[in-house]
């Protein structure tokens, strides 16, 4: 697919097909597509849990509070790792260039789904002691995004976007 038409397919799928498998070498590649994501110093601060099993699930979701998740084949839960970021860049390391850099492997994980098929949402509203307490994530490595990936039992128009010109400033 051309990348202009992964950019113009994706988007927030909350409604999975419940009988169709998402394989474990398309979850390979996803994860192979997020850390091909740029990094501050290529430090590469993103963890990934990848959740399959019922009982995972189970106490993902519960954790989460948020059921409609439970249809999705697979969940990527992408954490990041502040340390090595902060041990080189202070303070600004830990806050910002590792969640940038975490952002930026999170949004090749849904580029990469749409390439291959699949959708996800991109989840970022959660209680972060509660995902780790569910998965054991030792902190302090934070979960940052929860991607349910499948394949979509919709389509849906691609909504309403900005004008450029209304979010550019040219100097």
């Amino acid at each position: 697919m051309e990348f202009t038409d992964v950019l113009a397919k994706r988007r927030s799928v909350r409604h999975f097909k419940t009988k169709v498998a998402v394989s474990d070498d398309d979850v390979q590649a996803l994860l192979a597509a997020a850390i091909t994501a740029p990094s501050a110093g290529n430090i590469q601060p993103w963890r990934f849990t990848v959740v399959r099993s019922a009982a995972a699930k189970e106490r993902l979701i519960e954790a989460l509070r948020q059921r409609w998740v439970a249809p999705a084949p697979v969940i990527i839960v992408v954490s990041v790792d502040p340390r090595p970021c902060a041990a080189r860049y202070g303070g600004r390391g830990e806050m910002l260039y590792a969640i940038q850099d975490t952002a930026a492997a999170i949004q090749n994980i849904l580029l990469a789904a749409v390439d291959r098929g699949l959708s996800s949402c991109w989840i970022g509203a959660f209680d972060e002691g509660a995902i780790r307490d569910a998965l054991d994530i030792t902190a302090p490595i934070t979960p940052v995004a929860i991607l349910p990936i499948g394949y979509s039992a919709e389509s849906s128009a691609r909504p309403a976007r900005r004008p450029v010109d209304e979010l550019t400033v040219w100097l």
